[in-house]
């Protein structure tokens, strides 16, 4: 394996589990398998190795446990090393013993007790497991256009953790990838003492990575100082090619770079002396910015890196650990947690560059609709108990937006029974044709779950492909308000002209503007709001220039009754819309009501 003489500049890993090749590329993953890991029992994913990947899905659908496992994966991978030496999982390594760790020795994440690593906490042997080695974690990549695998076993008896390489093809000069895990920022405090690897990494793996910000801060720079030493070769400055060199790669410059232009903020160190100082000082100044330099803002002081926000620090931790040079693999877990939607987009974008710059991975676990909205489905993984994969069709990312495939999603559950679904702009339209319903004597069939969205037909027709594929024989209305588009538009069913609906999906759009358009009857108006009817149908002529005649109820209403602005107008006679239908004598409801009415009865049969 190639190794590094000096540790790496996050300061998460020793010199002998850094794994670039001469060559420089990065080794990244493209297959993982679990088994009896967590919630998988047995599972394999298919990761596209190249940029970031999203994981996406519900609460509990396993996307931190794909991180989780794969920081598992890491943590035996380092050990290994650290117990067995350079040869402890290549191919001859296979069907050695393995080695007992105690349970204050687990670091990449944080569990209760060890026995949570297990699917349904069974850690017992069973007849496929006679040597008790019962969790498999499996990584496959390719290096110089060869496939690479390496497994571990896991095994826990006494509560010590067991690990043993179960499967590997690996020679000695083979690049193995390097991953890191960051979960969700917490943990800083006002002071930080200098700490050794694997108490970071155990921080990390609790989720207390602002425990050691400062750390992880600290090595990077020491880093730069001694490249920009070396460059200098005694001279007063270092040469500019060799300048733009480092400020393209060097990851304390990168960092640096980067919160010039999102914050207007550099970084500050403090001097620090293992054997002098106690705590390492990090300060931030914020200034105006011209290319590399920030000149910092008039009588502004640099202040403790505590003091900043949450946002900021989220987003500090997450470039820390993408700048250093020895990840390879990059898993962030919720990393838009604390940051503002702007914030989450710039850090996407700086995400996506910074990994084509450096050739890292990054599978980015989110529950953000900003950032699932804004990338292209194809980077977006979704992770859901029938299964996980990239989404091939753009209106799957509309379904996943919607919440379908979630676990807990209670108004999806009953669309699978029921298999029909109504889509409806605003919140009063439910009750006002239910009401309608029951003064017409139609029967209102609950089987219809509403689905309240002010989006399109073309974007809820999406969200009903994506419910089909899940949800056989599915039947969809969705009912639009006209707004301002043309009278024309609209079909003598109320169907939507022009518009190729796929099959079960039916569009309707009002006659009238909205719903409420339906509803300005004088004598229904003057019963709720406690007046006469004259009184109502005078200011509907003065205050509005709108005449209410035997016509009101057809479907070929005047143009001045159908562009009614009917919120406008109950709004002045200070009554509600559900309490105006309420009011409704059958003999006064609309015919496009009605219309609607008999088709959702027919349809529920």
């Amino acid at each position: 394996m190639q190794n590094r003489e000096t540790k790496c500049a996050c300061g998460l890993y020793d010199s002998a589990s850094c794994s670039e090749g001469d060559n420089g590329e990065s080794a990244l993953i493209k297959k993982v398998q679990f088994t009896r890991f967590k919630q998988f029992n047995q599972s394999t994913f298919n990761f596209s190795p190249s940029n970031v990947t999203f994981l996406a899905g519900g609460n509990n659908s396993g996307k931190s446990s794909i991180l989780h496992g794969l920081a598992v994966w890491e943590f035996c991978k380092i050990a290994s090393l650290m117990e067995r030496g350079e040869d402890a999982f290549l191919a001859v390594a296979e069907g050695r013993q393995g080695f007992g760790l105690g349970d204050d020795e687990f670091s990449p994440i944080n569990v209760p007790s060890l026995k949570h690593l297990w699917t349904n906490l069974k850690t017992a042997k069973g007849e496929s497991d006679p040597d008790g080695y019962t969790l498999k974690i499996r990584c496959d990549w390719d290096d110089a256009n060869e496939e690479k695998h390496l497994e571990f076993a896991l095994s826990l008896a006494n509560d010590r953790l067991f690990i043993k390489p179960t499967s590997s093809n690996l020679d000695a000069s083979d690049r193995v990838p390097t991953a890191a895990l960051l979960p969700p920022f917490a943990g800083i405090a006002a002071r930080e003492a200098r700490i050794v690897g694997a108490l970071r990494r155990r921080r990390i793996g609790e989720g207390l990575a602002g425990a050691v910000l400062r750390n992880l801060l600290l090595e990077m720079h020491q880093v730069n100082l001694r490249e920009r030493e070396k460059l200098r070769q005694g001279k007063s400055k270092i040469a500019d090619n060799d300048l733009r060199r480092l400020r393209e790669s060097d990851p304390w410059e990168l960092l640096q770079d980067a919160l010039r232009n999102t914050f207007s903020a550099e970084l500050v160190i403090g001097e620090f002396r293992e054997e002098y100082h106690s705590y390492i000082n990090v300060q931030v100044s914020k200034g105006e910015v011209d290319g590399y330099k920030l000149t910092r803002w008039p009588r502004y002081n640099p202040r403790d890196l505590m003091v900043e926000g949450s946002g900021f620090l989220q987003w500090l931790s997450v470039f820390t650990l993408a700048t250093a040079d020895d990840v390879d693999v990059l898993l962030l877990d919720e990393p838009d947690a604390h940051l503002h939607p702007t914030l989450q987009a710039q850090m996407v974008d700086q995400l996506e560059e910074l990994a084509k710059r450096t050739g890292k991975q990054v599978l980015l676990a989110t529950h953000s609709t900003e950032i699932l909205r804004n990338v292209s489905h194809e980077r977006i993984f979704q992770v859901r108990k029938q299964g996980a994969g990239y989404l091939t069709r753009d209106e799957q990312r509309v379904g996943l937006l919607a919440g379908i495939g979630s676990d807990y999603a209670p108004r999806l559950d009953r669309v699978r029974k029921t298999k029909k679904i109504l889509f409806v702009e605003g919140s009063s339209d439910i009750p006002i044709l239910k009401k309608f319903a029951e003064i017409l004597g139609i029967k209102w069939h609950e089987e219809w779950i509403p689905w309240q969205t002010t989006a399109p037909h073309k974007e809820r027709a999406h969200v009903f492909k994506a419910l089909s594929e899940e949800v056989g024989g599915l039947t969809a209305y969705s009912l639009r308000d006209r707004d301002d588009e043309a009278i024309a538009s609209v079909g003598d069913l109320l169907e939507e002209k022009g518009y190729g609906a796929p099959p079960g999906f039916n569009a309707r759009k009002w006659r009238r503007r909205y719903i409420e358009g339906y509803l300005i009857s004088p004598r229904a108006i003057a019963e709720v709001a406690g007046i006469s009817e004259e009184e109502v149908s005078s200011r509907l002529r003065d205050e509005f220039a709108y005449a209410i005649g035997p016509t009101f109820q057809r479907s070929e209403a005047p143009a001045a009754i159908l562009d009614m602005r009917a919120k406008e107008v109950l709004g002045a006679f200070k009554v509600s819309a559900h309490a105006v239908a309420a009011s409704f004598r059958p003999e006064e409801v609309c015919d496009d009501i009605a219309t609607l009415l008999r088709q959702l009865d027919s349809d529920a049969g």
